[in-house]
């Protein structure tokens, strides 16, 4: 009986017309994203036509990001390749992915910068360079951007030590100290910025890495005229502490709770992405009442984000009265919370599969209190912040761009529907049943500070409606999937007979085996899309783990937006951006 050949992607088909023996290979993955291996002297041609001549063009670059292939054994069908560039396109015309893969060899690590056709590709090629060594030709400034710029080796590559048991012991002494400190110093011409012209001399300020309004540890080295920004510099990796690099000595299991320390205001919302892309690694099918537990919890998790949000953004330009009361209702949430995972911020409670245990008795009445609890607060938050004239005065106007910088930035999630592009994974991309619940994508029209803030107010509004409907449509049923690769398996058993003893012992102790392959899977984070892009080796770990987040782009396109307004403007635009550094530099 003869197989039936699936007909290629008109996509695919245009592509491989165009580009002919350029295209080297194409990729069968599990996520279904059309994935193509390209050769490195075509790569700039080809993405300037997915971006600008195409019909229907694929307009923001969504990740960048590298492989070391060298200790990898299934690769079938793919071409030789030590190290693997990967280039993760996104097109809101076509509501489709594309996945490009350049091949490179050890001694021939490089490729062309494509900062001239992406902006936002400046920091995800330095941090290319910065984890594996990937030089980028004609990138205006190569450097380190995760670790320190004394930093030996390049940290994700295999070879390269994963634990500090590996190393030798850290010390600091005299001569080190002033090293690590001279190297920390800044100089503008590296930035390609004057130290003064005929007029005037520029000033030039850190803002950060501990001032309260950069919300952690974050720099931002400015060059101002007066009180006026004429350029700023972001500096991050203060907070890196290689969570890609963790992922390749944890079980699939284990790892779990890592993910909940990205986003930490998020928590199992950065299991959603996480565990999806294992279930379709691993061809789980999860069951409904599952899915709907998922999707309540992850939209009482970004209730609870908002409103940290909400009430720091109010502190930064100046109302200090809203965040105390903010603050008082997100602990009604974490009451919720608590009840249902036994933890706070980091539940760790999603697991592959579907989730640790069922909800506890008496979670309806605990989610009813609190949905009749909410509106009033909100409507008093209206009057007290959206409606305050200073705070108006404060951030309209400021921080703002259009539709296009914002693609060309990689902005997702408030940031960008701010600026009236109506794009919400939940709606254009359903996952996990979203299809099934009605609720509405709020936008703005101006794409500044205010409406950044006034979209994640909306926000609110619309996760209650979600929660409500989970309520009142929670499906009977298991809370995870009857699939041998599910973690923990049920323990139902477990004191019955010593093989099923046996059995979770080992599925919990190394993990379950997940079959090789790749999957992406993104979400609608609290802050913009996240997601986890894995290859699985055929382990019980993972071989390589890359996690995309929204505000690692995000915090790019600060010198765009401050750029000619004044140093109170940019601690209003940092404020209404709504970043952690742990979502930034993992």
């Amino acid at each position: 009986m003869l197989t039936e050949v699936q007909p290629r992607p008109k996509l695919i088909q245009e592509l491989s017309s165009r580009f002919g023996a350029a295209l080297l290979a194409e990729q069968p993955v599990c996520d279904g994203v059309s994935t193509l291996w390209v050769a490195r002297d075509q790569i700039v041609a080809l993405l300037c036509y997915l971006k600008s001549e195409i019909a229907l063009p694929f307009s923001m670059l969504y990740d960048l990001a590298g492989i070391d292939e060298r200790a990898r054994t299934h690769r079938e069908g793919q071409p030789e390749s030590d190290f693997t560039l990967v280039y993760h396109l996104t097109s809101y015309q076509r509501n489709e992915d594309i996945r490009i893969k350049v091949p490179l060899s050890s001694e021939d690590t490089w490729l062309p910068t494509i900062t001239h056709i992406w902006p936002n590709a400046n920091w995800y090629e330095r941090e290319a360079w910065d984890m594996f060594g990937i030089e980028f030709r004609g990138h205006p400034n190569l450097c380190r951007i995760l670790c320190p710029p004394t930093w030996k080796g390049h940290a994700l590559r295999k070879d390269h030590p994963a634990r500090a048991t590996e190393m030798e012991p850290y010390s600091l002494d005299q001569d080190k100290t002033e090293l690590e400190q001279e190297a920390l110093r800044f100089r503008p011409e590296e930035w390609g910025m004057q130290r003064a012209t005929e007029d005037s001399e520029f000033m030039f300020l850190n803002l950060g890495p501990n001032h309260p309004s950069v919300h952690g540890v974050f720099r931002i080295a400015l060059q101002l005229d007066g009180e006026e920004v004429v350029d700023a510099v972001p500096d991050i990796g203060y907070h890196h502490r290689a969570s890609e690099k963790m992922a390749e000595r944890q079980s699939w299991h284990t790892y779990i709770p890592y993910t909940d320390r990205i986003d930490y205001l998020g928590g199992v919302m950065n299991n959603f992405p996480y565990v999806m892309a294992v279930e379709k690694l691993a061809g789980i099918e999860v069951p409904e009442r599952a899915k709907v537990i998922r999707i309540m919890m992850a939209e009482l998790y970004r209730v609870a984000s908002h409103l940290v949000f909400y009430g720091t953004f109010a502190q930064d330009v100046g109302q200090l009265s809203p965040i105390f009361y903010m603050f008082i209702d997100r602990e009604k949430l974490f009451e919720i919370i608590e009840a249902v995972t036994g933890a706070r911020m980091h539940g760790g409670w999603f697991r592959i599969g579907g989730v640790a245990q069922d909800l506890p008795k008496g979670w309806e009445r605990m989610i009813r209190e609190f949905l009749d609890y909410m509106p009033a607060r909100l409507k008093e938050y209206d009057k007290m912040v959206m409606d305050n004239s200073i705070l108006k005065r404060r951030t309209q106007g400021i921080g703002d761009y259009n539709t296009q910088e914002a693609i060309d930035w990689g902005i997702t999630g408030p940031g960008l529907r701010a600026t009236g592009f109506e794009w919400d994974y939940r709606k254009n991309r359903p996952y996990s049943g979203y299809e099934n619940f009605e609720f509405e994508v709020p936008t703005g029209n101006r794409g500044d500070c205010y409406d950044r803030c006034a979209v994640r107010v909306e926000e609110i509004w619309q996760s209650l409606r979600i929660i409500e409907q989970c309520l009142n449509n929670m499906p009977e049923g298991p809370y995870k999937a009857d699939h041998s690769l599910t973690t923990p398996p049920l323990k139902e058993r477990t004191f019955k007979d010593i093989e099923t003893l046996i059995q979770h012992f080992v599925n919990v102790s190394w993990g379950p085996v997940i079959p090789a392959g790749e999957a992406c899977t993104p979400v609608e984070g609290t802050k913009g899309v996240n997601s986890y892009y894995l290859i699985s080796d055929g382990s019980t770990m993972s071989y390589r783990t890359r996690i995309r987040t929204p505000s690692f782009p995000h915090l790019q396109m600060i010198p765009l937006m401050s750029r000619g307004l004044y140093v109170a403007d940019l601690i209003a635009i940092i404020a209404s951006i709504d970043f952690v550094m742990a979502d930034v530099d993992r």
